[in-house]
């Protein structure tokens, strides 16, 4: 697929490195032939220096042969600028912007007939709604969700007094016969162990679980790892994602939010309702937390724009006693270097929308895409179409599909509105018509295998 990307700064970055490994022809714009120099020494693409939103710029980048635009600066009227003259001038039939504000969030005014956005990604939303789901499973790494919310996979770091910790898969079934869950990966010390019915998990383990929403709590539970409500957060930093997080969580946690900024302070506090305490100074002063009671907080979380202070600030505040940290990390590397260590989690805003965006590069009837593993891993939803003539789904039992190894069906959801259901399938499960199947990829050079079996055969038309 050739894709444009507009914008080298870390959303765009991020985005380019993951479409680039999957084999697409990227071309990168941005104002700065320093930065895309470097881009072009590390990664397989190709860099033009200019103004995206000029006729001329993106012609001399390939807009008029382009499957693909994607629009990713960090301002919101260039990106819509963008998209319109990508489709209007040059045709090109698929367009992504990012987009900070809500107001743009009109349909008529990102339709066709006016800055022809087909797709609008928030990276200060998709973090907000990653912790949100931390925040009401608080014994997961990660929550991701498919099929409008009916399944959820759940990432688990086993305890040394779970009910799993020098078990095997088989004997927890034995032990939870009636609980609809699947445990799809297991990984120990960063590399994936085989997870068959006599792998035994143990204290550490990574553990990816998949069942649907009702079940997803129970399963947490079973699992046995600690799972307190949140009651008590601490944020620091009161930029758009503090902000949006702080709004989601009036009326469900006592709040208490960190603002340097004397002016930024004030806007807060006008913007939150007044049970939500908003303190001027710094998430990283010891004698601040200290005397807000960090050592009593249930999750401490770190939102500033500057990675160095988040991490310090997540650091001492696990130190001085928080149960959780949670660090905002722009800069990947350092994100894929904490997670785990004294920060419990570091959430890149990038790896954090990067599923949105794999959902327009992937082929067949995928309906949802998740990162998982920091870019290694994939969750795939795709949607069995046709017939057991046309399709290499439907009719066939689990056990049939051909999946590369190590590839997992881990759930089904069967129905439409109130009548869906997630089902966890057995071996001779068989697949039906307009079925939901979530697959687990441990690599995502698998996704182009994948993919073919939610392609239908031309003669299903």
């Amino acid at each position: 697929m050739r894709i444009l990307i507009l914008g080298a700064g870390r959303v765009g970055e991020s985005v380019a490195e993951t479409l680039v490994s999957e084999a697409n022809d990227i071309t990168l714009i941005d104002t700065d032939p320093a930065l895309l120099r470097k881009l072009e020494e590390r990664l397989e693409l190709r860099g033009v220096a200019g103004n995206g939103t000029l006729p001329s710029v993106l012609r001399g980048a390939g807009a008029d042969d382009c499957d693909l635009f994607i629009a990713a600066t960090g301002q919101d009227a260039t990106n819509l600028v963008a998209c319109k003259v990508a489709h209007d001038v040059f045709g090109v039939p698929s367009t992504i912007a990012r987009l900070r504000s809500s107001e743009y969030r009109d349909g008529e005014l990102l339709g066709k007939g006016g800055f022809a956005v087909d797709r609008m990604i928030c990276p200060e939303e998709s973090v907000t709604r990653y912790i949100q789901l931390l925040i009401d499973y608080p014994s997961a790494l990660q929550v991701v969700r498919f099929s409008q919310g009916q399944a959820h996979m759940a990432v688990v770091r086993v305890a040394a007094d779970s009910a799993l910790a020098g078990h095997s898969i088989a004997e927890f079934r034995q032990q939870h016969p009636d609980l609809p869950m699947r445990i799809v990966a297991v990984y120990r010390n960063d590399a994936e162990q085989p997870c068959e019915a006599d792998t035994r998990v143990q204290d550490g383990d990574e553990i990816f679980v998949l069942t649907g929403l009702e079940s997803l709590r129970p399963a947490l539970r079973a699992i046995g790892n600690p799972d307190r409500r949140v009651r008590r957060v601490m944020m620091a930093g009161g930029g758009r994602v503090g902000l949006r997080l702080a709004r989601e969580l009036v009326g469900k946690c006592d709040v208490k939010l960190f603002e340097a900024d004397r002016k930024r302070c004030d806007y807060l506090a006008g913007e939150l309702p007044r049970e939500m305490l908003v303190l001027q100074g710094d998430g990283a002063d010891e004698e601040l937390l200290r005397a807000e009671g960090v050592g009593e907080t249930d999750l401490f979380i770190a939102l500033t724009s500057d990675d160095e202070d988040n991490i310090l600030a997540s650091m001492l505040a696990k130190r001085m006693g928080a149960r959780r940290v949670i660090a905002l990390v722009n800069r990947r590397a350092y994100a894929e270097m904490l997670q785990g260590s004294t920060i419990d989690i570091a959430i890149s805003p990038a790896q954090a929308v990067i599923g949105e965006l794999l959902l327009h590069v992937r082929r067949g009837a995928v309906a949802a895409v998740h990162s998982l593993r920091r870019g290694m891993a994939e969750a795939l939803e795709g949607i069995a179409r046709g017939d057991a003539k046309t399709s290499h789904l439907v009719g066939r039992r689990v056990e049939q599909i051909k999946l590369p190894a190590g590839a997992r069906v881990g759930a089904i959801v069967r129905g439409e509105g109130e009548a869906a259901h997630t089902l966890v399938p057995r071996h001779d499960t068989v697949i039906e018509t307009d079925d939901h199947v979530i697959i687990f990829l441990p690599d995502k050079s698998m996704v182009r295998e994948v993919e073919k079996l939610f392609q239908v055969r031309a003669t299903f038309f």
